[in-house]
């Protein structure tokens, strides 16, 4: 039995909630069973100098872990001076997920930096950042629609992730620590609310695994991305 007694295909229980920060102009604290990820966007008049005078925006995203997010204290980036490879693969993976559902010209020249941050980690927090960064992500520019900033909307999907992974030969939906420190092989799926596939990252951990398994698991991203997508709609719908 899968940890909680979850079944192949379920997700992690799931809480979306909007407008935990006073000042964030969009702001989300994305639940996925015991990963918890604050998310923030704020928006800035300013795009980064390259994109001066392109006549379009620009998103983008930090991401980091905060000292007792996990079982044992880890030492602050800002200590060492400089952040690790992870932790920026991981900000420039919410980063792409996010533009792909933005037309950047509609949101004009400005930028919205969207803030990650993991209270408690127990697996799949890229993922779940990527979906809670997509709800502040909305709040914001529907602010910028409501304050009549913008006249037209420039989200154009839903972005939403999931972990998905082959444990002790069984394909599984939202994998949890114990079993992603267990997996034969693990992916991450980064889809679009219509199905479209934004990124995905899959490897095995040992033995190769068969193309019929990789069709399996994409499977079960799409269910629990669709489930997300619902989540993220509903979430929204309570502003």
């Amino acid at each position: 039995m899968r940890p909680n007694n979850r079944a192949l295909d379920e997700l992690r229980s799931l809480s979306l909630e909007i407008g935990v920060s006073p000042y964030a102009e969009g702001s989300c604290l994305i639940k996925c069973g015991g990963t918890h990820v604050l998310c923030m966007a704020s928006i800035d008049e300013n795009v980064p100098r390259w994109m001066k005078g392109r006549g379009k925006g620009w998103v983008t995203a930090e991401y980091g872990m905060l000292p007792r997010s996990t079982h044992t204290r880890m030492r602050r980036e800002a200590a060492s001076g400089r952040q690790g490879g992870r932790t920026m693969e991981i900000q420039r993976l919410i980063a792409r997920a996010l533009r792909a559902g933005v037309d950047l010209k509609k949101l004009g020249e400005r930028q919205i930096v969207v803030d990650c941050d993991v209270l408690q980690a127990d697996g799949g927090t890229r993922t779940a950042a990527i979906t809670g960064a997509w709800v502040a992500l909305r709040l914001a520019t529907q602010y910028l629609l409501d304050e009549g900033v913008l006249e037209h909307d420039p989200i154009t999907d839903n972005v939403a992730a999931v972990s998905c992974g082959i444990v002790k030969g069984s394909c599984r939906l939202d994998l949890e620590y114990v079993e992603d420190s267990a997996a034969q092989a693990d992916a991450n799926f980064v889809l679009s609310g219509a199905g479209g596939i934004i990124e995905v990252q899959a490897s095995a951990e040992g033995e190769p695994f068969a193309s019929d398994q990789f069709e399996t698991l994409m499977t079960l991203a799409k269910k629990g991305i669709g489930e997300l997508c619902a989540a993220q709609i509903m979430a929204i719908s309570k502003k």
